[in-house]
């Protein structure tokens, strides 16, 4: 008994280290693999302070979610100094809800780090609302602090290369415009797009020409229609805000007024001939009626005068008419 003992508590020792030794191998290797598979990233990530941490790469990939995006990311933000994550919202999990509801996450940083440069207030959540609504937040940034210039009418969408308006003495003018317009980024979600624009500044510029008495003073105050416009305040509901509106070309069409005129002219005297026609027509049936009525009259005295001969033979037979002989009295 004595010698049995220690042997039977040698193998149980043995195979707990065994199983031991064993846990600490898996778990060695597992240890090794994830170091492998995000040892880097994560020191990437420690390195520059970005806060995120290698139990939560593990778990993106369980969620499909491609870390490198969102590591990226939020590195891209620490670096650029846009500030904390508290100010900012540029969290792990919030990047992650992004990246999940198909958002383009490098664009949203990039488009916060523009704005923060330019002094313009855009957080995490706006940028955000604004990438998933289907607006491109980083050149809704960049045309925040770069205007840009549109042409009206846009060549792209109108075959038209001008505008068409006509003053009120008639002369048609041909004008192009070019809008120069920032983005509005209070409004850009649900706000109306540059087409809205270009057509509020054409109907702008039309009615404008079409009030001026002259095409000659269009011609030479061609600001008056710019203010005219600008004073409408036609960037309202839209994405944009309007800086200016410059004329960039004004040519002279046709005299639309004059030919209208020649053309109303034209129409006034066919009518004329036509009545004057129908007078003539009128006049031609009359005559005929007359014809036929001294015909008839005639024939009508006709007949009168062969009665005369039947009468005179009827008055003869009763003894109503007597002969006279010659020289009786």
């Amino acid at each position: 008994m004595d010698c049995t003992l220690p042997l039977l508590f040698s193998a149980a020792d043995n195979l707990m280290l065994f199983v031991g030794i064993s846990v600490f191998v898996l778990f060695a290797i597992v240890v090794a693999i994830i170091l492998l598979m995000y040892g880097g990233i994560w020191f990437q990530a420690y390195m520059s302070n970005a806060n995120v941490s290698l139990w939560s790469l593990v778990g993106m990939s369980f969620r499909r979610v491609n870390s490198r995006v969102i590591v990226q990311g939020k590195i891209m933000a620490m670096q650029a100094g846009i500030g904390s994550e508290r100010e900012t919202g540029v969290t792990t999990r919030r990047l992650e809800a992004h990246y999940l509801a198909r958002g383009n996450v490098p664009n949203v940083i990039r488009a916060i780090i523009a704005a923060h440069r330019a002094d313009i207030d855009l957080d995490f959540d706006r940028a955000a609302a604004i990438d998933l609504a289907g607006r491109d937040v980083l050149e809704a940034v960049q045309t925040s602090v770069y205007p840009r210039v549109i042409d009206c009418p846009d060549p792209r969408v109108s075959h038209k290369s001008t505008l068409s308006a006509i003053a009120k003495n008639g002369v048609e003018l041909k004008v192009r415009a070019r809008v120069t317009v920032r983005t509005n980024l209070e409004q850009l979600i649900g706000g109306a797009t540059e087409e809205t624009i270009i057509a509020r500044v054409g109907e702008g510029i039309i009615t404008s020409i079409g009030s001026a008495d002259a095409h000659l003073d269009v011609m030479e105050n061609p600001d008056k229609i710019s203010s005219a416009v600008l004073e409408r305040g036609l960037d309202a509901q839209t994405a944009f805000e309007i800086v200016s509106i410059d004329i960039a070309d004004i040519d002279v069409g046709q005299n639309i007024g004059a030919r209208l005129q020649a053309d109303q002219a034209e129409a006034d005297m066919r009518v004329a001939r036509a009545r004057a026609e129908e007078r003539r027509a009128m006049a031609n049936a009359r005559e005929q009626e007359m014809k036929a009525q001294v015909a008839k009259n005639r024939a009508a005295v006709v007949l009168a005068e062969a009665e005369v001969p039947l009468a005179m033979a009827a008055a003869f037979r009763e003894g109503n008419l007597q002969s006279m002989p010659p020289g009786g009295h």
